[in-house]
């Protein structure tokens, strides 16, 4: 949530930074209703403070006061402004709903270094790591690898599920499992601590970390309960610390998860239907970090370095994308991408998001620190960052696609065979 004290000191340059950098009309004319409700909020709660001050005046007149009738007049003149002040108070509870309903919807603010763009075609490859597979032989598509041996079943997946849903059964399904286990050893060894969350969030936790109300149209969720499809695991291990004040010493915090992950996907009709790119539910290991605002830049290169050490081991080209601020995320104020290659589809998939939120997460999920060891030091938001350590559909794919050989046969990443019980190739 941006804080509405920058928004009060400084509106000229935050709505100049929502038109001019994240070329975002409607979050500028949210902020100025905001600031107008902001305006009305602090004329309402003025007034109110003055009248509940002549009130308490007149308490205190009304327990000095000896003569009867006096007393009776004073206390009758206070039932007005009584009155009032329960108006005041009516108008100021309403006013300050809608202001924090306002709040909720404006995106984070991009950080000064973040270079300015419209959309991802203005998104810069800071490096391209690795060299591209050379292959005697025109490389297929991981559904045509994956069909040939037998290891994805797109037709019943659809059967029993719908589209843009498949199965991975014999060598595909413990290449999933093997790249899960594999991943999180590499991210423990990191300094990472494992969470196992669970698959299913209360709403208020989607409130925390960005995903409403923005983005509801996205989530699945259950009809009759409080209860939302996790669309990675970022949610819940984010708010693993809502509304808690935590200790200065234990930051940085940095934990690893893997979940399913369930999003609903609206894309325009035809768009990447073939094979395991885009699905409703998929696997990830997700990193989040929580760290002292002094800390959160370094911490983001850090991050993006813990991801980008599962793409060197697996030995897979990659490059480096920084976006731009009309394709950064609602929440981050500053983001990079990791994009493998597949030759098959000859395209460059992007693996892992790494983001810095700065204190937007912590703010909407009230998550605090305290700096120093006295208790009466005032709290700080902390920061927080996530970063896919991968996603496994792509990872899949570009491994199915950059390992595949003449005979259809597709060999294993060396840092894999040991989680595959020795299986040199599929």
């Amino acid at each position: 949530m941006l804080d509405a004290k920058i928004l009060r000191d400084r509106p000229s340059e935050v709505l100049s930074i929502y038109r001019e950098r994240l070329f975002d009309d409607a979050a500028a004319e949210l902020a100025q209703s905001a600031l107008s409700l902001d305006d009305k909020r602090r004329n309402l709660l003025q007034a109110a403070d003055e009248l509940k001050a002549k009130r308490n005046n007149a308490s205190q007149l009304i327990g000095r006061e000896k003569d009867a009738d006096k007393r009776a007049a004073l206390i009758k003149d206070m039932e007005s402004v009584k009155i009032e002040i329960a108006g005041l108070d009516a108008q100021l509870t309403e006013t300050e709903g809608v202001l924090d309903k306002l709040l909720l919807q404006l995106p984070n603010l991009p950080d000064p270094e973040v270079p300015t763009g419209r959309s991802d075609a203005e998104n810069s490859v800071v490096r391209t790591e690795g060299k591209l597979f050379e292959f005697a032989f025109a490389p297929k598509p991981h559904w045509e690898i994956g069909e040939s041996l037998g290891i994805i079943d797109f037709d019943r997946g659809v059967k029993i599920s719908g589209s843009r849903f498949y199965v991975l059964k014999g060598a595909g399904a413990q290449l999933q499992r093997a790249l899960i286990s594999w991943m999180l050893d590499v991210h423990l060894d990191q300094g990472y601590t494992e969470i196992y969350p669970p698959f299913m969030v209360k709403e208020i936790c989607l409130y925390g970390t960005g995903n409403l109300p923005k983005f509801g149209e996205n989530l699945y969720r259950d009809a009759e309960e409080d209860f939302y499809f996790v669309p990675t695991a970022e949610v819940p291990v984010t708010n693993l610390y809502r509304d808690e004040i935590l200790d200065g010493e234990q930051l940085p915090i940095r934990h690893v998860a893997y979940s399913a992950c369930f999003r609903r996907e609206k894309l325009a009709a035809g768009r990447d239907t073939r094979g395991m790119k885009r699905g409703h539910q998929f696997d990830k290991v997700e990193m989040v970090q929580f760290v002292r605002p002094e800390d959160s830049k370094q911490a983001l290169q850090g991050l993006l370095s813990d991801a980008e050490a599962i793409l060197q081991k697996l030995e897979l080209p990659y490059r480096v994308i920084r976006m731009c601020t009309g394709d950064l995320s609602f929440a981050a104020c500053e983001k990079f991408d990791l994009e493998v290659f597949s030759p098959g589809v000859n395209e460059w998939l992007e693996v892992s998001s790494c983001s810095n939120f700065g204190d937007f997460q912590a703010r909407r999920a009230q998550i605090r620190y305290r700096p120093g060891k006295d208790k009466k030091d005032k709290p700080r938001f902390v920061h927080t960052l996530n970063g896919s350590g991968l996603a496994l559909p792509r990872t899949v794919i570009a491994i199915l696609e950059n390992y595949q050989q003449a005979d259809g046969s597709v060999r294993v990443p060396a840092v894999l065979r040991p989680y595959l019980r020795g299986r040199e190739v599929i």
